[in-house]
């Protein structure tokens, strides 16, 4: 921490590294850069069935899960495998397979870039909403987040294998009561079986949001798409799968220029290695008008756009 606060008293309007897995670029940056690389994992017990762990921002996102998982702790299972660190979770509170980072999170110390002095948010300060956060807000760019704070089970584990695709490899796997290591492991084989490494090709994960829409609209869509697939979120609104939108909207898998969507999965916009981050995002708003043309919903970025 005082590291980070030294260095933002000598710079002006840095930009906060983390992983760098979520980011576009649109252009070539002429600001400092401070990447966040506290490191360390502190266990405190809080009683006979829960834990509370601090762990440095600059920890990777899923050698930490491992981690809780090799200690027997549960909760963070079903994000296995989501690329990025530590500190870049609450900002976005990434979610995957019926559970989000603030089902687990405690709270997270911060310096604000401002003026260096310290902050602690709590998980109803940081007011978590559906891959967002204040820090992706109200207060983007205002906080450092240095070190965050979750709440992880012992044992009793609240095992979730509630989403589809996962409730449907586990069945054909013969498993009933899976631990959560099963669920790890389940989700980890999807996601790789659905995504693209990284490190082999070009991407940012999933680069949309999935719509929340309210009952009345999702009706006048059913009307027309008998098939659209959907989550409950609450009795007057449902997610729609932005991955099905793009697919009917006729991109899946279609490649423009040194860009396009990846062949496994139309969420995930790929460069081919010599796209720039202006073409990029200029074939993402191809794929939101077309989206919006073909079913008047305007779908957000998950990714977050460097200009």
């Amino acid at each position: 921490k005082k590291e980070v606060i030294s260095f933002l008293k000598k710079k002006e309007n840095p930009l906060i590294l983390g992983g760098g897995t979520n980011i576009l670029f649109k252009k070539n940056i002429k600001r400092s850069i401070i990447k966040i690389d506290i490191k360390g994992i502190k266990v405190t017990d809080l009683n006979k069935n829960q834990v509370k762990v601090n762990v440095g921002a600059g920890e990777n996102w899923n050698d930490f899960v491992l981690w809780s998982l090799d200690h027997g702790y549960g909760g963070l299972e079903n994000l296995s495998l989501i690329p990025g660190n530590v500190g870049s979770a609450p900002i976005q509170n990434i979610g995957a397979y019926g559970v989000e980072l603030k089902d687990v999170f405690i709270s997270c110390e911060t310096v604000s870039i401002k003026n260096g002095l310290s902050r602690n948010f709590s998980n109803l300060q940081c007011r978590f909403s559906y891959r967002s956060s204040i820090f992706k807000e109200q207060l983007k760019n205002k906080y450092i987040i240095c070190n965050v704070n979750f709440i992880l089970t012992k044992k009793n584990h609240n095992v979730n294998f509630s989403y589809s695709s996962l409730k449907k490899i586990l069945k054909e796997n013969n498993i009933t009561s899976p631990t959560i290591k099963d669920i790890s492991k389940f989700v980890s084989k999807i996601r790789l079986e659905k995504l693209p490494d990284p490190k082999l090709i070009g991407n940012c994960g999933s680069f949309f949001k999935n719509p929340i829409v309210n009952r009345q609209k999702f009706i006048k869509l059913e009307s027309s798409f008998k098939e659209i697939p959907f989550y409950k979120i609450s009795n007057n609104e449902l997610k729609i799968p932005a991955a099905w939108l793009i697919e009917k909207s006729g991109f899946k898998g279609k490649r423009f220029g040194s860009t396009g969507t990846y062949k496994s999965h139309a969420l995930v916009i790929i460069n081919y290695g010599n796209a720039t981050g202006k073409e990029i995002y200029k074939f993402s708003q191809k794929i939101k008008q077309a989206v919006l043309r073909n079913f008047n919903i305007l779908l957000e970025e998950e990714v977050n756009i460097i200009e």
